[in-house]
């Protein structure tokens, strides 16, 4: 593990003003379906216990979603208990059914790549020192050598086809047109059959995910009763929505990535910069360490002064922080300042202004092109004249210059990588990149 992600976690704790962790994730409103909540909290206010949560390589990042797991299961390390990472490769090659259609399934190959990228990104945020260090896991390794025949026998015979499709992905899907494969349908029972493996290696009691996975969670819970005759649990965390009940962790229409080359630092930044008044404290709750008393102080801050924003970026921060490390929180504030007419943007790195204006419009262009033209090629304006009022009231800017004629052009001091920044006001921004650096 990189020493930057080590002197992170290090600096992570749960808050001592609660009484025990259950409580606490009660409060950050991690809880939203469980077993038996009482046992729960017993049993996490007791000795270590091991627990894990699966991620199914089904692309080749985590998302935004996947981090709530992550994070409850750094909260439940941090109280003394052991966590299990399980990386999907049989899963993976199968993946859990969606509400509409099949999934497209993709190669061998193509899972095994893409199990690596998650193990990677899953170890960033587990401590594997210490007495209750981290584990990472692998499905494939019981599933790959389990013959049909066995798998039949031991597996499938604990389970009754009535009970598995009232699950609702299951129930959902049979209603559809589309209806559901065998393969699909059978998702359920190979997560039961991973908790019951992990249960037999590792005495693990505790499988978490969300609340939209709770049939498959409780799939692991049943088998192990009935074929191990012990209790073990499971909590689903809630699906994270905007107050507008939109899902949460889409930018028009594209997820929110954990991996920088699918959403940049930059972009991660400015998506939690955006956080409505009405989500920022809970997304603080589910996506920070702060306490709650600093979280309280910030719901008076956005209760009383939300034009300053305080809470949205202490957000970005610390969830970039935790995602990307602490220097590409400092190099989005400097580019966002820089972009928004607030610093130099000359200063910035090729790679950093690239990072920013692959969140932007963008055209390319040659030096000598019309300004004007490029505010109407970008979307800026929507047409020429409009183009031509912007630039007469004084609100057109070219690398954060104000454009003084409507008859400029492009010079040649574009910036670095061959990019110029065209904004309209002060929030209306486009990227320009020069078509001979791309050809």
């Amino acid at each position: 593990m990189p020493a930057a992600a080590s002197d992170a976690l290090s600096q992570q704790s749960n808050d001592s003003s609660f009484s025990d962790i259950w409580s606490e994730l009660e409060w950050r409103g991690l809880v939203h379906v469980s077993t038996n909540a009482d046992e729960l909290r017993d049993l996490l206010a007791g000795k270590p216990i091991t627990y894990y949560c699966g991620f199914d390589p089904t692309a080749p990042s985590l998302h935004l979603g996947n981090l709530v797991q992550l994070l409850l299961m750094r909260r439940l390390q941090l109280a003394g208990h052991k966590p299990l990472g399980l990386v999907g490769g049989s899963t993976g090659l199968i993946g859990d059914p969606r509400p509409t259609a099949e999934r497209t399934l993709n190669t061998r190959e193509t899972v095994a790549e893409w199990v690596g990228y998650l193990q990677s990104q899953v170890s960033k945020f587990l401590s594997f020192d210490g007495d209750n260090a981290a584990r990472l896991v692998n499905n494939l390794d019981w599933t790959a050598p389990l013959s049909a025949i066995d798998f039949l026998r031991e597996i499938g015979k604990h389970y009754r086809v009535g009970t598995m499709i009232k699950k609702d992905a299951v129930s959902t899907r049979l209603n559809s047109d589309e209806g559901i494969s065998y393969t699909e349908f059978s998702y359920q029972i190979l997560q039961g059959l991973d908790f019951r493996q992990l249960y037999l290696d590792y005495g693990c009691v505790l499988q978490t995910g969300g609340s939209d996975q709770w049939g498959n969670l409780t799939s692991g819970v049943d088998l192990i009763k009935k074929a191990e005759g012990a209790t073990v649990h499971a909590i689903g965390t809630p699906l994270i929505t905007n107050s507008d009940g939109q899902k949460f962790g889409k930018s028009e229409g594209n997820a929110i990535w954990l991996d920088e080359k699918l959403t940049t630092a930059y972009a991660m930044y400015q998506f939690w910069l955006n956080t409505d008044d009405a989500d920022v404290i809970d997304r603080l709750k589910v996506f920070t360490f702060l306490s709650r008393e600093r979280i309280e102080e910030l719901a008076i801050a956005v209760a009383n002064e939300p034009f300053r924003r305080e809470a949205q970026r202490l957000l970005a921060s610390e969830v970039t922080g935790l995602v990307h490390g602490e220097a590409a929180v400092t190099a989005s504030i400097v580019a966002a300042d820089a972009l928004f007419g607030q610093g130099d943007l000359a200063a910035l790195d090729a790679a950093t202004l690239a990072s920013a204006i692959a969140e932007l419009p963008t055209t390319d262009a040659t030096s000598g092109a019309s300004i004007a033209q490029l505010l109407a090629d970008t979307g800026l304006v929507t047409s020429l004249g409009e183009a031509r009022r912007a630039i007469g009231q004084g609100g057109v800017y070219l690398n954060n210059a104000k454009v003084e004629s409507e008859a400029e052009v492009l010079g040649a001091s574009e910036l670095a990588g061959g990019i110029w920044i065209l904004r309209r006001g002060k929030k209306t921004l486009a990227g320009i990149r020069d078509s001979r650096a791309r050809t």
